[in-house]
């Protein structure tokens, strides 16, 4: 079984800054892609940047020059740094990854976390 499990949400001034964290544990062998999804109230979840194991990271427009995303191979930990937030980022953050475990090693599962409420409102 595989666990993310997020932190880092919070209420937030517009133009203001948060950081997220997502931590993977578990019967892990690989984590492959990692990635940050948004939901808000009344709208479908979207993807709001992605990042593999080693490549270039991919963001939705709306974060481009705002967001990024980083992560730590060796701790199975993805991040999003979240810089002049505005009113229309607040929203439930979601971590997931692609996963391989040592039960299932020739198969990539895909994990959710459990998400974090990020407010931004003066």
């Amino acid at each position: 079984q595989v666990q993310l499990v997020e932190s880092g949400g919070g209420l937030v001034q517009p133009g203001g800054s948060l950081r997220l964290s997502c931590a993977a544990s578990g019967n892990i062998l690989t984590v492959n892609n990692m990635a940050w999804y948004q939901q808000a109230p009344g709208k479908q979840r979207e993807l709001v940047a992605a990042l593999p194991t080693s490549g270039t990271p991919n963001y939705a427009d709306s974060v481009k020059g705002r967001f990024t995303i980083s992560r730590d191979n060796a701790k199975n930990m993805v991040y999003l740094q979240m810089n002049s937030l505005k009113p229309e980022d607040t929203a439930v953050y979601y971590c997931h990854a692609l996963v391989r475990t040592r039960k299932a090693f020739n198969t990539v599962t895909p994990y959710w976390g459990q998400g974090t409420q990020v407010t931004v409102s003066a």
